[in-house]
């Protein structure tokens, strides 16, 4: 019986998402990059169930400065990265009813903080934006018309080419047995062979905790959570195209136009183990029951659902950079649900890392900071 082939790389990437592929897209410029996924194709998972959208208003203070950071990238990417533009103006509203009102004059002064200005609407300016808003329960709105769609397959292919045209390689249905340290070398032990790299990158979403186990460091304590998707029929006659995302000011629930239909979640963050997570039907009907008090609009019938898994730690931050008790094992997990959004500058920053240099300047003029980033504040 022949002995499995053994690879030797600069660099194996754990895990095909947006998180890993962006990463390895940054680094295969110079280093010999290898990214692996145990499914049979790239963004299985969270990234290929993400609702794709840009929101400078969204998320923990430093998200937002990420996102802020990657909008450049995905306004104006590099030459051949996408045969589309990558984002498409679409708007975000916040809405309240009467007893949430006063969240929105907090909501507006925590995104002014990070360079935002979003607009205060009246009931009925908010209503003439969407229709199927309900006067008897609306009580204010606050537009941030700087949100877009995200073309997440272009977005996603992107990276891919560039690790192609830079010569990495990703390959997939391809599970970590094992995973152990010789000497300078991590030693990936897999069914279609043995992987040998100096450096490993945990990329591996809702299962990066389980990989820093087997690689024998302590845990982040990350926190995979279900998030479900619904697709609803608008009413009869009604195009919903040119309606901004409508967001509940305490994330009961959003939607937004989908393809002639309407993409909806309950903003569900149900604890789950790492697993091809679906959606639940009391989570269905929760979000229906939610969209039903705030619009007018009667739900006789839902499409598709989904899930997906948005995985944080307790700051709500990533966690980016090299493990402080594990030499040579490199974090890049807890994204959320803000990897997309944040992937160019994300990885711009993982890279830096990865090769020993400092973030980027642009990264540290808007306030992020290694130690923001840094396992170390988790792992002491």
């Amino acid at each position: 019986m022949s002995k499995p082939p053994e690879t030797f790389v600069d660099v194996l990437v754990i895990g095909a998402g947006i998180a890993g592929v962006s990463l390895a897209a940054n680094l295969a410029r110079t280093r010999k990059v290898l990214v692996i996924d145990m499914e049979d194709y790239p963004c299985y998972h969270t990234t290929g169930r993400s609702a794709a959208i840009f929101a400078e208003a969204y998320g923990s203070p430093i998200i937002r400065r990420l996102t802020q950071a990657s909008r450049a990238f995905l306004e104006t990417p590099p030459e051949g990265f996408a045969e589309h533009p990558l984002l498409t103006p679409r708007g975000l509203m916040f809405v309240a009813d009467a007893d949430r009102h006063p969240l929105l004059d907090e909501l507006r002064d925590d995104i002014r903080s990070t360079g935002g200005d979003p607009l205060p609407l009246s009931v009925e300016d908010a209503i003439r934006r969407v229709s199927i808003l309900d006067s008897n329960w609306l009580a204010g709105a606050l537009l941030d018309d700087q949100a877009l769609d995200m073309d997440v397959h272009a977005l996603h292919q992107g990276y891919l080419r560039q690790i192609n045209a830079a010569g990495g390689q990703v390959r997939t249905a391809i599970r970590v047995e094992g995973l152990e340290r010789r000497g300078e070398l991590w030693v990936a032990h897999t069914l279609k062979g043995t992987i040998m790299s100096p450096v490993v990158v945990n990329a591996a979403g809702a299962w990066a905790d389980r990989l820093g186990e087997a690689a024998g460091t302590r845990l982040i304590g990350l926190r995979p959570l279900r998030r479900t998707v619904v697709i609803i029929d608008p009413p009869v006659g009604l195009d919903p195209s040119a309606w901004p995302i409508v967001w509940d000011v305490e994330e009961q629930f959003y939607f937004k136009p989908d393809g002639g239909q309407l993409l909806l979640s309950p903003c569900d963050e149900t604890l789950s183990p790492p697993c091809d997570a679906h959606a639940d039907t009391l989570d269905v009907a929760i979000a229906v029951d939610r969209l039903s008090q705030a619009c007018t609009l009667d739900v006789r019938r839902v499409g598709r659902s989904w899930a997906g898994l948005r995985s944080f730690v307790d700051d709500r931050n990533p966690v980016v950079g090299f493990d402080p008790l594990v030499e040579g094992f490199f974090w890049l997990a807890a994204q959320g649900g803000y990897g997309l959004q944040t992937a160019p500058a994300l990885s711009r920053a993982a890279a830096a890392l990865v090769l020993g240099h400092g973030l980027p300047a642009d990264l540290l003029s808007r306030g992020i900071s290694e130690s923001n980033l840094s396992p170390a504040r988790i792992i002491h």
